[in-house]
């Protein structure tokens, strides 16, 4: 099948992500991939949550959320509902898993780096860009930190992104949109490490079950557009992960 963008079934929506993209945040981005737009910023609190005090340890976690007319239709704000959604709950512990995986919690000391994700336009992937922006985003928060000598080093190991893979009409395909998504028979989400090892992954089959060379294709496909993100991420951050 043609893709609406005309993309190959292996390539990424184009990228764009713009650094500082806010005025008071430590890090921030926003990044587009393709009709998909998520603000992500990240935030230093001299404080962590109460089962790591006094351990000098610290703590990275994660908000998310989607603005109304991030969608087709509507959405009522999370605070008019009185609590989050399942989907909105277990989306925050994935970016907070994801990035947590990487960071060193003891050289970071005993304070908390807030991940904020604000879905401007949703086209499909919102998760995963959430993940890939917010990796950004928490570089540059550590890089200041770095500045004013509260933390020796960056305490990251590795970079850290995620794209989502499928199958359509039984053709394997990189960055699914929404309208591809919709009608996948496969669906999955994937977050990796630089170093290509896996963080996590999310698969469903929609329609009917695939099989084990079917998942081991996809994967190989989610590995090949995360290099290519991470390039995008090297490229903004340079080569300073791990380093003193």
């Amino acid at each position: 099948m043609i893709r609406s963008d005309r993309r190959g079934n292996d390539k990424l929506r184009k990228v764009i992500v713009t650094q500082n993209y806010t005025k008071y945040a430590e890090g921030s981005c926003l990044i587009e991939m393709g009709g998909t737009r998520v603000v992500c910023t990240a935030s230093v609190e001299e404080k962590v949550p109460l089962f790591l005090r006094d351990t000098g340890t610290g703590w990275v976690t994660a908000e998310y959320g989607m603005l109304p007319r991030s969608c087709q239709n509507r959405i009522p704000r999370e605070g008019t509902r009185g609590r989050s959604s399942g989907r909105i709950y277990e989306i925050q512990r994935l970016i907070g898993r994801s990035l947590r995986a990487v960071v060193d919690m003891k050289t970071l000391g005993e304070r908390t780096i807030w991940i904020d994700c604000d879905v401007l336009q949703a086209d499909g992937g919102t998760r995963t860009a959430s993940i890939t922006g917010s990796f950004i985003a928490l570089v540059d928060a550590l890089k200041v930190l770095k500045k004013q000598r509260a933390i020796s080093r960056l305490p990251v190991d590795d970079f850290v992104a995620a794209t989502s893979v499928g199958i359509l009409q039984g053709k394997p395909m990189l960055d699914l949109t929404f309208k591809e998504d919709s009608k996948a028979e496969v669906d999955m989400n994937v977050v990796m490490t630089g170093n290509g090892k896996i963080i996590e992954i999310q698969g469903t089959a929609e329609k009917k079950p695939f099989s084990q060379d079917e998942m081991d294709d996809l994967v190989e496909l989610a590995k090949k557009g995360i290099a290519e993100l991470v390039e995008i991420q090297r490229g903004l951050l340079g080569n300073m992960i791990g380093n003193d």
